[in-house]
């Protein structure tokens, strides 16, 4: 896959709390899956629709892969997510932008790559 930018989306107290160590071990389900769930900028809008429904309190991390060694795994629908099996290192993050709830529910997203 030729992605350079991926995206995480986390609860902001997750990230204020890797940002306080200096490094993001995964949410609970990154934990529990043994990787760190990322997507494209064309998969973030469903991945956060279908897992984050309703959530106000989101971030979304802009993460650079040029320096990550993430797999392409097959999930959702057949399509190629990328996942990294590792700590993400903060020196790769580009950006950090909230994610907030429009009044139809769903979440606005930035402009992404």
């Amino acid at each position: 896959m030729g992605a350079r930018t991926v995206y995480k989306i986390v609860h902001e107290a997750e990230w204020r709390a890797a940002e306080a160590s200096g490094r993001f071990e995964g949410s609970p389900v990154d934990l529990r899956d043994g990787f760190i769930h990322f997507s494209t900028a064309a998969q973030a809008p469903e991945t956060a629709a279908k897992h984050f429904a309703g959530a106000s309190d989101l971030l979304l991390v802009a993460v650079d892969t040029t320096a990550l060694d993430l797999k392409w795994e097959v999930s959702r629908g057949g399509a190629l997510f990328p996942h990294l099996y590792d700590n993400l290192p903060l020196s790769a993050v580009r950006s950090v932008e909230p994610l907030p709830l429009c009044a139809s529910g769903e979440h606005r997203f930035p402009p992404m790559e």
